[in-house]
């Protein structure tokens, strides 16, 4: 690993957006979620319960659990990625530190925005938080340790990572209802998890995620030139061969939006009635400004 060559790939606008990530998800979490004793998902809610058990504070415990966990990862992940996650968790327990100690606002036993309503404070918290977690990861960074746990053991448990992640939740959930000797919270905070985790998709993968169309036709001039002039947009044409039929075919493939399926068909159809249409989604499309 060569530290200076990671250091270098570091940028000025991904500080800025993880500062204000950090920002974002200290709101959601010290304003909406923990007021009313709800539990974050992973190190942050790990961060909730144990300040609620010991004399220190939120803010503590999320940079004395998170920070070891990157340090951790750091030969997996790279540099770039530790000095990106640190910084997020630091600003976020910044930003919690703040809004608990020092900003006149008054978060200690409901939240100055959604009094003591749990569905309220766990939708908004979630997806406030989610947001935050969501732009942490989109700019290079992580604002929760458990994802390098999940990204390092969760293959040598024979399990994915995401899976990894829930049984971690799940298990933190339990503790929870134990140690506070009841249910609802952390049934709520289950809520609050999963609003999160479908804001932190909308955030890293975009609310209208671009559609890949893999076509295998008979007739690709006919099929593309249709393509063309409808969507004014490129596209790759690869050989195929039919395994039943043994005639040569070929395979087109293009990305469109999702408004673009239902005509795409009917186009493709109409030149050739026999083509083989597969639709799947596209999180991310890039394209180089080279010449």
């Amino acid at each position: 690993m060569n530290i200076s060559e990671e250091l270098k790939k570091l940028k000025i606008k991904n500080f800025l957006l993880l500062t204000l990530a950090g920002i974002i998800n200290a709101f959601g979490v010290t304003v909406f979620i923990a007021p009313v004793k709800l539990y974050d998902s992973g190190v942050s809610g790990t961060s909730i319960l144990l300040s609620q058990v010991t004399p220190l504070s939120l803010s503590v415990f999320l940079l004395i659990l998170n920070i070891p966990l990157f340090l951790y990862g750091l030969k997996r992940q790279g540099v770039a990625f530790t000095v990106y996650a640190i910084y997020s968790v630091a600003i976020y327990s910044l930003g919690a530190w703040l809004i608990n100690d020092v900003l006149p606002i008054d978060v200690s036993v409901a939240s100055p925005l959604a009094g003591s309503d749990l569905l309220l404070c766990a939708l908004f918290g979630g997806i406030i938080s989610g947001v935050g977690s969501g732009m942490a990861i989109r700019f290079g960074g992580a604002m929760d340790g458990i994802e390098v746990l999940a990204v390092i053991f969760a293959k040598k448990l024979g399990i994915t990572v995401g899976t990894f992640v829930m049984i971690y939740n799940v298990a933190l959930y339990i503790v929870c209802g134990f140690v506070i000797n009841s249910w609802i919270l952390p049934l709520y905070s289950i809520v609050t998890y999963a609003a999160a985790l479908k804001t932190v998709d909308f955030i890293v993968e975009g609310f209208d995620r671009a559609k890949a169309a893999m076509i295998v036709t008979e007739r690709p001039e006919e099929v593309c030139s249709a393509i063309s002039e409808e969507f004014e947009c490129g596209m790759t044409t690869m050989n195929g061969h039919g395994f039943y039929s043994s005639k040569p075919k070929k395979v087109v493939y293009v990305v469109i939006n999702r408004y673009q399926v239902i005509k795409l068909r009917d186009l493709v159809h109409e030149k050739d009635p026999s083509a083989y249409i597969s639709i799947t989604e596209v999180a991310d499309v890039f394209i180089s400004n080279q010449k």
